[in-house]
């Protein structure tokens, strides 16, 4: 523990004390389990590794300044996860079984929460999983709810700095009436190959259009997207994507700044009138978009006139985060503080 360089951590998977399981077995949830093995034991006719049956959630737990340990929007993270467990026919987690998992999960891993002000924070990871053997194509009898926690630095190394994404028409991320609102890990695999050819090409991300018509903007692989245009927060609504819980905050805090919020389809086209735009999630909070290129379109949409993340995201930014850590009041009613 004393050689953990806590300012230089990257988004990655490092070892903690213990993580917390729970079963769910002959229709009902069991009590929750403390493990220290990083390994699961599973059949391998399970429905998780055969037919996707396999939902997760990202959140984090971050240590204010006054050594306080606080969890951002927790409910939320239950509640998305309850309707992954829907679309995709898996016994949903009950609030306060998950909430009572998550508190556990941290309070066993308190050493591995990061120091106030060294840029990292506890990362929490609720899966849940089918781990029942099954050869039709049917849902588990049997599942696994584990939450295991890890440290993790800035999702990119270079922090709040803006980055420059691309569209491909070629690729689409979830169907309209498909998976893209549940967090489930085929979506994830959908977008790799999109995604390793966008980082072998210079770009942040994928800004995935709509799959049907190719029109509107969807989102931004694993982040949600929006504008700003004068006093308009803008961000689009389709049936294929994910609610993210960073960009719900946004749309409150952005108000509550006396903005106005357009939540509707956005055409491509639309980006050439927009001053800031970016992609937020739990990991980045905010990545400020520079450039957005569409190569088999021939445009490039030149968003930062600066070369310098926008005013109104630098705000949205500062703002979250100073929540978050506990540095500025939480009128919102998001913050569960771990005693």
């Amino acid at each position: 523990m004393e050689n953990i360089n806590w300012s230089d951590l990257s988004f990655g998977y490092m070892k903690t004390d213990y993580n917390v399981r729970c079963y769910y077995r002959d229709g009902k949830w069991g009590e929750l389990e403390v493990s220290s093995t990083d390994t699961i034991n599973i059949h391998m006719a399970a429905t998780c590794l055969h037919y996707g049956q396999e939902a997760f959630e990202g959140m984090k737990a971050f240590r204010g300044k006054d050594g306080k340990i606080r969890l951002f929007r927790m409910e939320d993270n239950a509640k998305r996860l309850q309707s992954s467990c829907d679309g995709i026919m898996m016994p949903q987690i009950p609030t306060e079984k998950f909430a009572e998992a998550v508190i556990k999960a941290v309070k066993l891993n308190e050493r591995f929460i990061p120091p106030y002000e060294s840029g990292a924070s506890l990362y929490i990871r609720p899966l849940l999983i089918g781990i029942s053997p099954q050869v039709g194509v049917s849902p588990a009898k049997e599942y696994l709810f584990i939450i295991f926690v890890t440290p993790v630095g800035p999702y990119f190394k270079a922090g709040f700095q803006n980055t420059n994404v691309v569209i491909y028409r070629q690729y689409d991320r979830a169907a309209p009436l498909g998976t893209g609102t549940y967090k489930v890990g085929g979506n994830y695999a959908a977008s790799l190959v999109a995604g390793q050819r966008a980082h072998e090409e210079g770009y942040a991300a994928v800004l995935y259009l709509d799959a049907k018509e190719k029109k509107y903007i969807d989102e931004c692989g694993p982040a949600n997207f929006f504008g700003i245009r004068g006093n308009s927060y803008i961000t689009p609504e389709s049936t294929s994507i994910l609610p993210s819980i960073t960009n719900k905050s946004l749309i409150e805090i952005a108000k509550s700044m006396g903005m106005t919020i357009e939540r509707r389809r956005v055409p491509e086209e639309e980006i050439a009138t927009f001053e800031e735009a970016g992609e937020c999630g739990t990991a980045a909070v905010i990545s400020p978009i520079g450039r957005v290129d569409d190569p088999m379109e021939g445009k490039s949409y030149q968003i930062s006139k600066t070369g310098k993340p926008g005013p109104v995201c630098t705000k949205l930014y500062n703002k979250l985060r100073a929540i978050q850590y506990g540095d500025e009041p939480d009128t919102f009613g998001w913050i569960t503080v771990v005693e």
